[in-house]
């Protein structure tokens, strides 16, 4: 019975590793084939002779982009955007989950503040009066349109105030009893005990501005203050007419889907060097920030 018992728990062992694994390969393909695609002949390409492996291996479409100050230029716009934006998302993540974890002894207005949160969270007014109102502060065309109209990111805070809860309430009264002031407990006790937290919020912040492009469609008139998203979304090759020889010679060699796999593969490149980092906190974040004991 016990050998018949080890063999039931080993094999629901090996189905469920197999299917992670293949849930996880399967993943990798869309990936796998962009890079492909980006690195293969414009004939094959357009033949749809390419799966995952390149057909015709050449880099014309990654010495295109080289040369493409548009795209660096909304590159770069992105990663300005990622820093500053995911720099406010984190302060007023901290900022609101703070005062919300504490009870209605410490903040007796502490229900009114977690309903408005709630509320809007839950109701969705519209683009509409989304565009009109940061329209109306100047906001249009400029960067900061891409970062004030989400400075604060609801379910952040929540996930957030949720884990500060779970902190035993007896280093906050140690601290007290020693003297510290509520930014002192929040610097010296509350953000140094919170990473896993930390870590899952500032994933959501970057993933979430790297990943936005309808804002900056909606929001930006000038194609020059695009983020890369919005860039990549918008992708065309409408200027041919106007290329130099150079150019002319690289579109010789490489399709319109070639180059967007290029410069897609390319966005990609960020958040995959970013994930590794912060996964070991993500899991764990996410579970001990979505219930309170």
């Amino acid at each position: 019975m016990v050998t018949s018992k080890r063999f039931r728990d080993r094999l629901v062992d090996w189905l469920i590793t197999g299917f992670l694994l293949f849930i996880g390969i399967s993943t990798l393909l869309p990936i796998i084939n962009t890079l492909a695609i980006s690195v293969s002949d414009k004939s094959a390409v357009a033949g749809g002779m390419v799966n995952l492996i390149p057909v015709k291996f050449n880099l014309t479409a990654y010495s295109y982009i080289m040369q493409d100050s548009k795209f660096w230029r909304a590159f770069f716009i992105s990663i300005q955007r990622v820093f500053v934006g995911g720099f406010v998302n984190f302060a007023f993540a901290v900022l609101c989950a703070f005062p919300l974890s504490r009870n209605k002894k410490s903040f007796p207005a502490r229900n009114i503040f977690m309903w408005f949160f709630v509320f809007t969270m839950v109701l969705n007014v519209g683009v509409v009066p989304w565009y009109l109102t940061i329209s109306k502060y100047g906001l249009l065309d400029s960067f900061w349109a891409l970062i004030l109209p989400g400075a604060v990111p609801v379910w952040n805070v929540i996930l957030l105030m949720n884990f500060f809860r779970n902190i035993p309430k007896e280093l906050d009264e140690a601290a007290r009893i020693d003297g510290a002031n509520p930014w002192q407990v929040l610097w010296h006790i509350y953000l140094p005990t919170s990473l896993p937290a930390l870590a899952t919020i500032t994933l959501f912040s970057i993933v979430g501005h790297w990943n936005s492009f309808f804002d900056g469609l909606i929001l930006m008139n000038n194609p020059d203050n695009y983020p890369l998203q919005t860039y990549i979304q918008q992708l065309v090759i409408a200027e041919r007419s106007v290329l130099n020889s150079g150019q002319a010679q690289l579109f010789a060699k490489m399709s319109n889907n070639t180059l967007n796999a290029a410069k897609l593969f390319v966005a990609m490149i960020p958040i995959l060097l970013i994930y590794p980092f912060l996964q070991r906190y993500f899991i764990r974040g996410i579970m001990l920030g979505a219930v309170k004991e």
